[in-house]
């Protein structure tokens, strides 16, 4: 059976849970799935394909995604990747594609992962922290959109059961 690891840098929830998503549905698709947090992950040659997200700040991609992707770059040549951000407080990510943030395009690029989506954040109206929660005032909210996750989900399923290695 096909395994695939699903790793992610969450640091209020939101992408752990977009993770689970992405999780609950490669394990419907008939694939043996782990979801982990990025920074507890000590070793990838165990899987046969991974998926690696993180949550946006500021521009930023999460440093535990962050150091995932240079940790185990090299464990993970030849094998499908792919990344997923999650942070827009909005819906533009619902819109249009976003482009991978520069962080993101450098982990891709070094990973050779075959293709990156971002998803809508979320942000809790009372979050707590000075600059958040001047934030969370204006934009708070949940902007992810489960069933685009799980869709996309399908896709990236599709490709590693037949091998294929194009972007979704």
């Amino acid at each position: 059976m096909t395994r695939v690891l699903v790793a992610y840098g969450s640091r209020r929830g939101s992408t752990a849970e977009i993770a689970g998503w992405i999780g609950e549905t490669l394990r419907g698709q008939g694939l043996e799935t782990e979801v982990a947090d990025a920074g507890s992950v000590r070793d990838v040659t165990a899987y046969d394909a991974v998926v690696l997200g993180g949550a946006l700040y500021a521009g930023h991609w999460h440093k535990d995604a962050r150091r995932f992707a240079r940790r185990h770059a090299a464990a993970l040549s030849g094998r499908p990747v792919w990344l997923f951000s999650s942070g827009p407080l909005d819906r533009s990510a619902d819109e249009a594609e976003i482009p991978p943030v520069p962080q993101v395009a450098r982990a891709s690029e070094a990973l050779g992962a075959v293709g990156h989506r971002t998803f809508g954040g979320r942000l809790a109206r009372d979050a707590k922290g000075f600059i958040t929660a001047r934030i969370a005032e204006r934009t708070g909210g949940d902007y992810r959109d489960a069933d685009r996750v799980r869709a996309w989900a399908r896709e990236v399923a599709e490709r590693v059961a037949t091998g294929h290695r194009t972007e979704v």
